[in-house]
């Protein structure tokens, strides 16, 4: 009976251990979909690249921002060149290696060339966390992006299941980061800035649910990281404001990629229009002339 209550024992230390262990952080899985010679959704756009390449562009933003800014989160990803992974074995990958997130990036088309927007994909509206999650990405997308949600949908939605969310085991959001059949939407997703922006947004939706969902972990980089700085604090141009919302490809703002932020304020002007996203104060201010001289003579540097 002792050796019994002996090995019962350290088992029960061994699983509390796992337990703990299983606690110190997080891994989410991301998985830019397509690649090799599923190429996604094509453009007809001469210059512009197809679906596959824009999954893992934006992809690899979005891991470099978890990598860079947060502890404790362990980033793997489905594929990471221009290779053919199955449906299958993205599931496979992502069930075997027990991660605790899945992210998969997409980009949208419709033959109805004026539809834009971003969207994002749970399996079923009584995934709870799924939908929790999928909903502060599009919040994101929307108040801080500038982008056009279209929502949260589901398999009633599209009636029809996305193999990668019915059948992965942990919680799982297909996002599609805009349309690449619509002209304006595709030029914005073609450019670093609009992929970088993209990638952002998903990260904070990211960032504010994993600090939500594990209360006792920290995900703040420790002191003396050269990662210490808050992934939003860069620089832009801010061209305008507005009292009433204005949509950030409204045809004024002309060649700029301009994003929309929403101020919580009491001010009449509650919303302002940032171009760039530059690392430096010094390297908004090189931009600021030509800005200048596009004809906003009121724009200025500021922290996005």
């Amino acid at each position: 009976m002792r050796n019994i209550f002996l090995v019962l024992c350290s088992f029960l230390v061994i699983s509390i251990g796992n337990t703990f262990a299983q606690r110190s952080q997080v891994v989410v899985m991301i998985d830019a979909g397509h690649g090799g010679k599923d190429v996604g959704h094509e453009t007809s756009i001469s210059g512009h690249q197809n679906e596959k390449h824009l999954n893992l562009k934006i992809a690899k933003f979005l891991g470099g921002y978890i990598e860079k800014y947060l502890s404790n989160v362990k980033v793997v990803y489905t594929r990471t060149d221009d290779s053919s992974v199955s449906l299958d074995a993205r599931v496979d990958k992502a069930n075997n290696a027990k991660v605790d997130y899945f992210l998969s990036i997409h980009c949208n088309g419709n033959e109805n060339k004026n539809v834009r927007g971003t969207e994002s994909h749970v399996h079923s509206m009584s995934s709870t966390k799924s939908v929790k999650l999928a909903r502060m990405i599009e919040k994101q997308f929307s108040s801080r992006a500038g982008r056009r949600s279209r929502g949260v949908k589901d398999k009633n939605d599209l009636q029809h299941s996305l193999q990668v969310l019915k059948f992965t085991e942990m919680t799982s959001v297909l996002v599609e980061c805009g349309f690449i059949t619509n002209a304006r939407e595709a030029n914005y997703l073609n450019t670093t800035y609009g992929q970088e922006i993209i990638a952002s947004a998903v990260f904070r939706a990211f960032r504010g649910f994993i600090v939500q969902q594990h209360p006792n972990i920290s995900f703040k980089k420790t002191a003396g990281s050269s990662a210490t700085t808050d992934a939003n604090a860069r620089y832009g141009i801010q061209i305008a404001s507005s009292k009433e919302w204005i949509d950030d490809e409204d045809s004024r703002w002309k060649s700029l990629e301009v994003k929309r932020i929403k101020l919580n304020t009491t001010s009449a002007y509650k919303y302002i229009y940032i171009v760039g996203n530059y690392a430096s104060r010094s390297e908004a201010k090189a931009k600021l002339t030509g800005i200048r001289e596009k004809g906003f003579k009121d724009a200025f540097v500021t922290k996005r």
